[in-house]
C-alpha cells in the first residue's frame, strides 16, 4: 500500500511527541484514517505498464526520433492518457511546452570539389568522388594544399605530423586511422584516430579545410565513402571538412612526384611524420553546403493539484533515437528502426503509471505532483533544459524531481539511485518507500548523470535518479519491449510511487550540494586524465560550452568559475563547442595551469585553472 510506510513514521511521531492515553488513541484514529484511504489505491499494473511500452514501440512510432512523426504519435497518446486522467494542462501550449532543436543535417546549396593544375580544373562529382561530413562549416575555401599523414599531434607518442610544416590558410589532406605503433601501444585506436579530433588538430593549426582519405585498404575492405549524416559529431566542427576516394586523391600525389601508397608506407616504415606540401600551383577550390535541420517538438505536462502551491515533479523523457542517425551503437544497422523499449518507453509507461495511480488523489495532498514526459533528452537533455528556463510553475516551489530513465530490466533485484546526497531525507524517503517492496538498492550522492534530473540540480532542486542498468541492447535496434521484465519494473514504479508520496508529506527537502567524485558521468572532460569539474549546459548557444554549473571543490570552482560562464577559449585555442573542450582535456596534463577565457555577463574574463587528477 502506497502510504503503509508513511504511517509508520507518522505513528512513530506522534508516540514520541504526545502523551499515552487519549494521545495514543488520537494517536491509532489518524493512522487508521489514513490507512483506510491507502487501500483505496492500486499498486502499479505490470500489464497495463508492458501494453505502453508495447504502444510506443510499435513500427508507426519510428523510435521516437526528435521531429519524427512518430514522436507526434506518442507525444498524442501522452496527451490523451493525461487529460482521461483529469489531470490540468501545465504546458505553455495546453499540455504541450514547445522548444526548437536541431535534428540533423542536409546538403544544400554550393557543393564542389576542384583541383586545379597548371591551368586546368578537374571536378569531382559529389557523392560519388567526395562527400562532406554533416558537421562540416558551410563556406568555401581556395587554397594550396598540404599533406599531414595522419593529422595528428601525440604528445604522448612524440609524434606530431604537422611538425616543422606551416599549414595555416591551407587545405590538409589527411588519412583515416592513425599510425600502427600507435594502436600497438594502446591496444586498438586512440582517440587520436577519432574525425573530430583530426579536425579540431587542423583547425588549431590553421588550416581553413581538412579533406579525408581511407587510405591503404584491408583485404576484402573497399574505397567506400560514408552516407551523409551517418557519423556523428558536433552541430559545426568550425572548419570544411570532407572525405574524398582514393583514386581521386591518386592524381593530386602525382602533382608532388609522389603515390598516396608511398606517402602512408614511409610513416610506418619511419614510424615518424612524413608530410610534405604540393606544388605551389597545385590548388584545391572547395565548397561545402551544410545546412542544419530543425525540429519543433514538445515536452507534454500535467498538473495534478495539492492543497499548497508547492509541488514534486515526476519526469522520464519519451523520445529516442528514431532510425539510429545520431547516438547508435549499432552503426551497420543505422537507417533500421531503433524501437527504445527501455530507453526509454519503461521510465515513460511508468510516469503513465504515476499519473493513473495518483490522479485519485487530485486535492488531497499537501503538495501538488507535476508530471513531465520530456522530449530531446537524446539530442543533449534539451527538454529538461527548456522546461528549467522558461518553468510553466514558479520554480522556487519545486520540492524536489523525481526521474525514471531505463527501468524496464531489473537485474539480480538491484535498482540504482542517485542523488540521495543533492537533499536531506532522501535517502530515508527511498528506504521507507522500499521496506516492503525490498528491492537492493545501491546508492550514489550525486545527482549529476546522463539524464535530464541533472538539469534541475543548478536550479537548486534536490533529484533522485531511477534506473535499472544498462544492457548489450542500449541504443541498438534490438531494445524490444519484449525483453522488458514487466513484473518487476512495477516494483520500481512502486517505489517511486510512494518516495514522492513520502517526500510529498513529509518536511520540505533542503537542498545540498554534493562534492563530486571525480568520475561522475555527465561533466565536461569525463575520461581518463585531467578534471576540471564544469556541468555542460546543452542548450543552443553561438559558439563556446556554456556550463549550467560548477562542481563543488573542483579546479573550475577554485578558478572563480560558475554556472553561466561560456568557455571560448583554453590555453589559446577557441573553444567553439564541447568536443573543442573535450580534446583540450585531453591534451593536457594532471598539475598543469591553463589560461582559459569565459564569458560572464556578455564579457570577457580570463582566469588560470590547475588541472587535477581524475580519480
Amino acid at each position: 500500500m502506497l502510504f503503509a510506510n508513511k504511517n509508520v513514521q507518522q505513528l512513530r511521531a506522534v508516540k514520541r511527541h504526545l502523551n499515552v492515553g487519549l494521545h495514543l488513541i488520537a494517536a491509532v484514529a489518524l493512522f487508521a484514517t489514513v490507512e483506510s484511504v491507502a487501500q483505496t489505491h492500486e499498486h502499479a499494473d505490470a500489464k497495463r505498464y508492458i501494453s505502453d511500452i508495447q504502444t510506443l514501440t510499435t513500427p508507426d512510432k519510428e523510435g521516437r526520433g526528435n521531429g519524427s512523426n512518430g514522436l507526434k504519435k506518442a507525444q498524442e497518446i501522452l496527451v490523451e492518457r493525461y487529460s482521461s486522467l483529469g489531470l490540468e494542462p501545465k504546458g505553455a501550449n495546453g499540455y504541450l511546452q514547445p522548444f526548437i532543436v536541431i535534428t540533423g543535417a542536409e546538403l544544400q546549396g554550393a557543393n564542389a570539389l576542384a583541383v586545379e593544375l597548371k591551368g586546368k580544373t578537374q571536378q569531382a562529382k559529389l557523392k560519388e568522388e567526395y562527400v562532406p561530413f554533416s558537421f562540416s562549416a558551410s563556406g568555401q575555401v581556395k587554397a594550396n594544399v598540404a599533406f599531414v599523414g595522419y593529422g595528428i599531434t601525440a604528445e604522448e607518442h612524440q609524434y606530431d605530423d604537422y611538425a616543422g610544416i606551416e599549414v595555416k590558410g591551407k587545405i590538409v589532406v589527411v588519412l583515416r586511422g592513425e599510425p600502427a605503433s600507435f594502436e600497438a601501444n594502446n591496444a586498438g585506436p586512440s582517440r587520436h584516430a577519432q574525425l573530430i579530433t583530426k579536425a579540431i588538430n587542423a583547425r588549431n593549426h590553421g588550416a581553413i579545410a581538412i579533406i579525408l582519405l581511407n587510405g591503404k585498404l584491408g583485404d576484402g575492405e573497399e574505397d567506400l565513402l560514408p552516407r551523409f549524416g551517418s557519423v556523428s559529431g558536433p552541430e559545426d566542427v568550425g572548419i570544411v571538412f570532407v572525405q574524398a576516394k582514393n583514386t581521386l586523391a591518386e592524381d593530386w600525389f602525382k602533382a608532388a612526384d609522389a603515390t598516396l601508397a608511398d606517402a602512408q608506407q614511409k610513416i610506418e616504415s619511419k614510424k615518424a611524420p612524413s608530410s610534405f606540401l604540393f606544388p605551389q600551383e597545385f590548388k584545391i577550390d572547395l565548397a561545402a553546403g551544410v545546412l542544419k535541420k530543425t525540429a519543433l517538438i514538445n515536452n507534454v505536462v500535467a498538473y495534478l493539484p495539492g492543497k499548497s502551491d508547492e509541488y514534486i515533479i515526476l519526469g522520464a523523457h519519451y523520445d529516442h533515437l528514431g532510425r539510429g542517425e545520431y547516438g547508435s551503437l549499432a552503426p551497420s544497422l543505422i537507417g533500421q528502426f531503433h524501437p527504445g523499449a527501455d530507453d526509454n518507453g519503461s521510465g515513460t509507461a511508468g510516469l503513465l503509471e504515476l499519473a493513473r495511480i495518483l490522479s485519485p488523489l487530485k486535492g488531497q495532498l499537501p503538495r501538488g505532483i507535476l508530471f513531465i514526459s520530456f522530449a530531446g533528452e537524446e539530442l543533449g537533455l534539451l527538454g529538461s533544459a527548456a522546461w528549467v528556463k522558461d518553468p510553466t510553475l514558479p520554480l522556487d516551489k519545486a520540492v524536489a524531481m523525481l526521474n525514471m530513465d531505463m527501468i524496464g530490466r531489473l537485474q539480480k533485484n538491484t535498482l540504482y539511485v542517485g542523488g540521495v546526497g543533492t537533499g536531506t531525507g532522501l535517502k530515508e524517503d527511498v528506504d521507507s518507500a522500499n521496506e516492503q517492496i525490498k528491492l537492493k538498492i545501491e546508492y550514489s550522492q550525486s545527482g549529476y548523470s546522463s539524464s535530464d534530473h541533472t538539469s534541475f540540480l543548478p536550479a537548486k532542486i534536490p533529484v533522485l535518479f531511477f534506473f535499472s542498468g544498462l544492457h548489450a541492447d542500449y541504443h541498438k535496434p534490438s531494445d524490444t519491449w519484449d525483453k522488458i521484465n514487466s513484473g518487476e519494473a512495477v516494483r520500481v514504479v512502486d517505489v517511486v510511487a510512494d518516495t514522492a508520496l513520502a517526500i510529498d508529506e513529509g518536511e520540505r527537502p533542503a537542498f545540498q550540494v554534493v562534492k563530486e567524485e571525480h568520475n561522475t558521468r555527465g561533466s565536461s572532460g569525463n575520461g581518463y586524465g585531467v578534471y576540471f569539474g564544469s556541468i555542460p549546459d546543452f542548450g543552443e548557444i553561438a559558439t563556446g560550452v556554456k556550463f549550467s554549473d560548477v562542481k563543488p571543490g573542483s579546479p573550475a570552482d577554485k578558478a572563480g568559475l560558475k554556472g553561466g560562464d561560456i568557455l571560448i577559449e583554453f590555453r589559446g585555442n577557441a573553444i567553439k563547442n564541447l568536443y573543442d573542450f573535450t580534446d583540450a582535456l585531453q591534451r593536457s596534463k594532471v598539475g598543469e595551469v591553463v589560461d582559459v577565457t569565459v564569458l560572464r555577463d556578455g564579457k570577457p574574463l580570463k582566469v588560470q585553472v590547475k588541472l587535477e587528477q581524475r580519480k
